[in-house]
């Protein structure tokens, strides 16, 4: 498992598992749960937020919070 961030662009994986409780509720309205497949779109400049595709969604997620969301690669 790694955490989300640490996914290169164009990558998929799929959520494992999520380290905080804190997490946005939009985020899990949006399929950020684990089970769900997931990829890395885009990294905005300096790596902060980063773009990904969540089934049929697309959302922005902050670099201190995808350090809480750990992942398997898909291969």
């Amino acid at each position: 498992m790694i955490p989300l961030d640490e996914l290169k662009q164009g990558e998929s994986a799929v959520i494992d598992k999520i380290t905080t409780d804190k997490l946005p509720l939009k985020l899990i309205e949006m399929g950020c749960l684990p089970g769900n497949p997931i990829s890395l779109i885009q990294k905005a400049p300096f790596n902060d937020p980063l773009y990904f595709k969540i089934d049929e969604s697309y959302l922005a997620i902050r670099k201190e919070t995808a350090k809480e969301i750990l992942v398997r690669r898909i291969k």
